[in-house]
Formats: structure tokens, C-alpha cells, sequence
């Protein structure tokens, strides 16, 4: 799988799933990954709003990644879903989207994430994120898409 990234879960997430440092992706080793690692998609994301919240659009460019996502948004998909931003291994800003029902659907090349509220306060809260997010993105953030503290797939716009 030619476009993956390897992570360290126990540096990347903590005992409560709070974020903490991220490995820098120039420090991993090319080699096999070891227990406690995992190998996660590299994608390309976009990010909308839309009516009571916003969609993540994760696109893949082989057909291995693209099932791998899909793989991993199938098992994890439907607990709490979080977006974390990094930028030159440091988290610059962390969205868990608990005020919003966050569905998981595949698409040709990828899958969509939508996070969506019928409560007009927790929908203008997951705008905001999806500002904050969307702003991250444009500016060189890396955003790693999480189900449950798992990461699911990373990406740039």
C-alpha cells in the first residue's frame, strides 16, 4: 500500500483518548510495523458544510487504500467519530463531534463521513468545526480521521 502512514497509537492518542504528540512521518521506519502500530490510509479530504452540520469526504488513489478505508470505516463507524490536525507532528487542534450523529457511508473511491444535528445550537457547533477543520486543512494541517480513538484514515486537502 504505497500511500499509508504509520502511527504509534500510544503516542497518538492517550488512556482517554485525548490527543498528545504525534510521531513525525519522517522519523517511522519503512519497515513492517509491530504491535502497537497501525497503518492507516493516506487520502485526500474535503470537508463541506451543509444543512445541521457537514460532511468529510475521504478520497483514495488506489484501489488498496480505498479498501482499507472502507475496511476500517466499516468495522469502526458508529462510535465517536474526532478529526485531529497536526502540523509538523504537533496537534494543532482536536474536534470530537459528540453533539452530532455521525453516519459513515462508502463511496467509489473513498468513503463520506456526515455529521449532522437537529438541535440548531449543536448544528452551529459542528459548522464550527467544520470551519476550523476546512481552515487547518488549506493552511498545511494533516487531519486525522478517528472512529472511537482509532484512526481511520489521514489526509491533506
Amino acid at each position: 500500500m504505497s500511500s499509508t502512514m504509520v502511527l504509534e497509537r500510544g503516542l497518538f492518542f492517550g488512556a482517554a483518548g485525548s490527543s498528545a504528540v504525534s510521531p513525525s512521518p519522517a522519523a517511522l521506519s519503512t519497515a513492517a510495523p509491530a504491535a502497537g502500530w497501525c497503518v492507516v490510509p493516506r487520502c485526500t479530504l474535503k470537508i463541506e458544510k451543509g444543512t445541521g452540520g457537514f460532511k468529510i469526504h475521504c478520497h483514495c488513489d488506489d484501489d488498496v487504500s480505498c479498501a482499507t478505508l472502507q475496511n476500517l470505516c466499516k468495522a469502526l463507524a458508529g462510535g465517536l467519530c474526532s478529526c485531529c490536525c497536526t502540523l509538523n507532528g504537533l496537534t494543532v487542534c482536536q474536534c470530537n463531534l459528540t453533539c452530532g450523529i455521525c453516519k459513515c457511508e462508502t463511496t467509489s473511491d473513498g468513503c463520506c463521513i456526515s455529521c449532522t444535528s437537529g438541535d440548531k445550537a449543536c448544528c452551529a457547533i459542528l459548522q464550527s468545526c467544520c470551519a476550523t477543520l476546512e481552515s487547518c486543512l488549506q493552511h498545511g494541517c494533516c487531519c486525522f480521521v478517528c472512529f472511537n480513538s482509532t484512526p481511520c484514515c489521514c489526509g491533506t486537502c
